[in-house]
């Protein structure tokens, strides 16, 4: 586990904070999943984030390894070039909000929870109140000529 990050993941990490929407969750930095530290994860979105420097290009097939690891344990892995992170810090974080499942629109006014009242008056006409729209009734049978 490294204590002083990378110019990448400081950088990265100070976007993901603050500008990558998930619902009821967080990114978590230098996060273990099973023998491995990585560098960013959401256990709730179920998305890893590794950066990658000149070194991974010699390790590749450890990386592929490690990758298979995670996805197996129900995770999507993203992994990026340090370079691209401090060159496309906003493409980066576009395709890493592409996977995140969009948080859910609050209801617009008037939508949402239905409260509303329904009685039988005298006559057996079904009245419906609703606190939103003027009271209204309705036949509770068709009527036939």
């Amino acid at each position: 586990m490294r204590y002083d990050p990378i110019d990448a993941e400081r950088v990265l990490w100070q976007r993901l904070r603050y500008e990558i929407t998930l619902e009821g969750s967080h990114f978590r930095r230098q996060a273990l999943i099973g023998p491995f530290i990585v560098d960013f994860a959401s256990r709730k979105a179920r998305l890893v984030i590794e950066l990658d420097g000149g070194q991974h290009d010699e390790q590749r097939a450890a990386d592929e390894r490690r990758t298979r690891y995670i996805e197996a344990r129900g995770y999507h892995v993203l992994r990026f070039w340090n370079h691209d992170v401090l060159g496309n810090l906003d493409g980066v974080l576009q395709v890493i909000q592409s996977v995140v499942p969009p948080p859910p629109t609050p209801p617009r006014k008037g939508e949402g929870s239905i409260s509303c009242s329904v009685s039988i008056s005298g006559s057996g006409q079904l009245i419906v109140r609703d606190p939103m729209i003027e009271s209204s009734e309705l036949p509770s049978k068709p009527e036939t000529p």
